[in-house]
């Protein structure tokens, strides 16, 4: 295969799919950009080194496809499911966050969903409803793009606060004059951050949770990547120190979202649990009860108004796979931290080569000033292009990630993934870096 590809293929491929051109690439969004690559692979024949999707790479956990399919024998699939959701899932998730979080979430304060995406969804429908002078939810950027998109579909403001600026104390007095406004309704975070792999520390968790309370402010807590901060060797051990770092330690004002996409390579079957910190998950809101003529509680009303419209509850065989899961991750059946390392060791070997042929790490450093960790997501960046430049260049060399301007970043580079690259595709990687490198090392883009 030569490289670049053939530009006029390329771009048509892009028009195909509602662009310019290849230089639109970066307002594309993540579906759309895998859209464009299939169909490129296509028509070129050229399989690209796929780092734009995080879809797991390692196989199901075993347990939970065998729970699921006993399930299914046994008859739930023509009964809809409990809303609430059944026993079992609701006790091994309460369990679940004992053993990994050092966390009390009573059963009667945990939920499933149809996957972290409908959950955040529904807690921002639902959070947005809560008080009529707050219409705006704060992310924590760079972030997850999809999530901004559902508030723009809701009708919901969005504010940002750039956490790669304001590390430490700064990020006390940056969080604090958003929050002083008293239009932020929630704040939303990942940690590990998608896509920078920052992670927060304890003394900003603890900012976050103390601001939270102080200005009676939601936070909506995404741990999609638990435990996957692969730099402390002895995190994953059940009901054992260290814990997952966690702002729920600081705040009542907390919800959390654990997703079994990512710890248990169960993406395709949509599957997570929304978490409630007890106060917070009884407290009434007068609108709620103006709104739905009910009590205003923050937990019913989630359930019985929010997610019973969305869906009507998820998907019954998958509830018993992820009961069967969280119970399996208690009692020490499966170490899912252990498995997911293997991310770390692909990104650490893609981050060599990319620094081998000119790109640099962008996310770079942590709070403390360690290095970012490996993990499931990293972010590169060529000389002083803009992440779009790369993009426009890069798709014809068979590689495809995602803009960090997409993110929110305020940083110029792109985010890649590490779960699809197999242990083939380093080699096929290193030539083509190399090969863009060689052709573009002198090259500067034009005023």
């Amino acid at each position: 295969m030569t490289f670049p590809l053939d530009k006029q293929l390329v771009d048509q491929t892009c028009m195909d799919f509602g662009l310019m051109d290849a230089h639109e690439l970066g307002q594309a969004t993540i579906r759309q950009m895998v859209g464009v690559v299939k169909e490129i692979e296509s028509r070129t024949g050229c399989k690209y080194v796929h780092m734009e999707l995080g879809n797991p790479g390692l196989p199901a956990e075993k347990i939970g496809v065998e729970a699921q399919c006993r399930a299914l024998q046994d008859g739930v699939a023509n009964q809809y499911p409990i809303i609430v959701g059944i026993d079992p899932l609701r006790h091994w998730a309460s369990e679940f966050f004992k053993a990994f979080f050092n966390l009390h979430i009573p059963e009667d304060c945990i939920v499933p969903c149809v996957g972290s995406m409908q959950g955040c969804f529904a807690l921002d429908t639902l959070i947005h409803q809560l008080r009529l002078d707050r219409d705006t939810i704060l992310f924590i950027d760079p972030c997850f793009p999809v999530q901004k998109q559902q508030c723009r579909v809701i009708g919901i403001h969005v504010d940002t606060l750039e956490i790669g600026n304001y590390r430490g104390e700064k990020f006390r007095d940056a969080l604090e004059e958003k929050l002083r406004s008293g239009h932020i309704s929630a704040i939303l975070f990942s940690n590990p951050n998608n896509p920078s792999w920052m992670c927060l520390s304890e003394e900003e968790l603890r900012i976050m949770g103390q601001l939270a309370d102080r200005y009676d402010t939601i936070v909506i807590e995404d741990s999609a990547y638990l435990n996957m901060d692969f730099r402390d060797p002895n995190r994953g051990v059940p009901y054992q120190a260290p814990y997952q770092p966690s702002v729920g330690r600081y705040t009542r004002n907390c919800v959390h979202l654990v997703s079994c996409s990512k710890i248990f390579s169960y993406a395709g079957e949509r599957a997570a649990v929304i978490a409630v910190h007890p106060e917070l998950a009884k407290r009434h809101f007068p609108a709620l009860t103006e709104r739905y003529h009910n009590d205003g509680q923050f937990m019913r009303t989630l359930i019985y108004q929010t997610l019973y419209a969305l869906s009507s509850g998820t998907p019954h065989s998958v509830q018993y796979a992820i009961a069967a899961l969280f119970e399996a991750a208690c009692k020490g059946e499966i170490n899912f931290t252990e498995n997911t390392r293997e991310y770390a060791r692909r990104a650490g070997k893609i981050k060599e080569i990319m620094l081998r042929n000119g790109f640099h790490i962008v996310y770079d450093k942590d709070a403390d000033g360690q290095e970012v960790g490996d993990g499931f997501f990293f972010t590169f960046g060529y000389k002083d292009w803009t992440g779009e430049q790369l993009l426009n260049k890069i798709i014809y060399y068979g590689v495809s990630a995602i803009t960090l301007s997409s993110t929110g970043a305020l940083r110029e580079g792109m985010r890649g993934c590490a779960s699809a690259i197999t242990e083939d595709q380093f080699d096929v990687l290193e030539e083509r870096l190399r090969q863009f490198n060689e052709d573009y090392k002198d090259y500067v883009h034009p005023a």
